[in-house]
């Protein structure tokens, strides 16, 4: 087996062709069933299901389900938790190699609290199948395979008994244990549900409240049940703290805040830049705009405007920045944006990336802009999966 390579794969050959093979380890020899090898194809995808000769790193699979032709979720569970983090090391690197032409040595950053791995998901995403039992699709499928358990869920989800009971058929379930004390919270196809089935009160509780310390200080945010979060109980507070720290106190500054969602960075921003600054929030998603609305109400230094990015920043609402802070979705900002960046003319861009790809080729077009990249930060907030979280700096040169 080869190197690995971007998506939670190893890189193997077959008669001259590409075949990317999952659940399986460099340096290792096994037997493995093609699961997409279309006639013509660039490269087959495949499923190690023999080891014959195993990697050191290798470890007992914690999550049979998620094993082979099983669901998805915890696709380097088979990796000992320090090799999976030097293999996001390695992809973060090569993808800046790669795409952005520059050399970093990347080291992925353990969070509090994740001695072995697990119990750290907050929000789970869970889907019935035709007899009412909860589970997940199966990878790169629409069959549903019902599980008995969720390790990677905190144990405040774990206790709720999801997959002891029968559910609607077809349905989506959504379970939020937030951090800070509030109660969990389930929603079926989006409506609240307790043990009695769904609660269709017009005041039925669709929301919960985040908490964390950032910096020194204590932060409180409303956010809704089923609107985007970051799901590892510490990821608030590193990647606000890693933000924080590479924007700096700037009473009086300018900050623009993209993709903002809910304010889990403007908040911390608007502290920042104190009274006499200015923070400007931009999200494209109206619910996470009603949500960051109610965050920041104590802090008339913040502008909100909803739309998408490009859009926004094309019709003026900045005209300026001292730094510009962005946290993408998974396709990145891409080219026309990063133009639009670059034209407020920002000292300093902060970019929190939950792709390398995309990151990679983000800096690339920024350096395109007479940007350089600076200190980037990786941190391994979703353990047992190939994704990685980083925050990189990049300075006007």
């Amino acid at each position: 087996m080869g190197a690995v390579a971007h998506g939670g794969i190893c890189v193997a050959r077959h008669e001259g062709r590409v075949v990317f093979v999952r659940h399986t380890l460099p340096g290792e020899r096994v037997r493995a069933l093609v699961t997409d090898g279309r006639e013509g194809a660039r490269f087959w995808r495949a499923d190690a299901f023999e080891v014959l000769e195993a990697s050191p790193d290798r470890v007992p699979l914690a999550w049979p389900e998620a094993g082979p032709s099983g669901v998805g979720g915890a696709d380097l569970a088979h990796v000992a938790l320090p090799a999976q983090r030097r293999w996001k090391a390695d992809v973060v690197a090569e993808q800046l190699r790669r795409l952005a032409r520059t050399e970093r040595d990347v080291v992925v950053e353990a969070v509090p609290g994740d001695d072995d791995g697990w119990s750290w998901r907050t929000r789970i995403e869970l889907v019935t199948d035709a007899e009412g039992r909860a589970g997940m699709h199966r990878t790169r499928s629409h069959d549903v395979v019902p599980l008995a358990d969720m390790p990677l869920a905190v144990p405040e989800l774990r206790e709720l008994g999801l997959f002891d009971r029968r559910w609607p058929p077809g349905a989506r379930i959504t379970a939020v244990a937030p951090v800070g004390g509030d109660r969990p919270l389930v929603l079926v196809d989006g409506v609240p549900w307790g043990e009695k089935g769904p609660d269709r009160r017009p005041n039925a509780r669709a929301a919960v409240r985040e908490r964390a310390e950032v910096a020194g200080r204590e932060y409180t945010w409303r956010v809704a049940a089923d609107g985007f979060w970051q799901v590892h109980r510490a990821a608030p507070a590193a990647l606000a703290g890693a933000v924080v720290a590479a924007v700096g106190e700037r009473p009086g500054a300018t900050v623009v805040d993209l993709y903002s969602g809910a304010g889990l960075l403007t908040l911390p921003l608007a502290d920042l830049v104190g009274a006499d600054g200015r923070v400007v929030a931009v999200e494209g998603d109206a619910r996470a705009v009603r949500d960051a609305r109610r965050n920041v109400h104590e802090h008339p230094q913040v502008a909100l405007h909803e739309g998408p990015v490009e859009e926004v920043l094309a019709g003026g609402a900045v005209s300026r920045a001292d730094v510009v802070v962005l946290d993408p979705p998974r396709v990145g900002a891409g080219r026309d944006v990063v133009a639009a960046i670059a034209g407020v003319g920002p000292e300093r861009v902060v970019y929190v990336a939950c792709d390398p790809a995309a990151l990679a080729r983000d800096v690339a077009y920024l350096e395109g802009h007479g940007y350089a990249l600076g200190e980037v930060r990786a941190f391994d907030l979703f353990p047992m999966t190939h994704h990685v979280e980083c925050v990189a700096v990049l300075d006007r040169s």
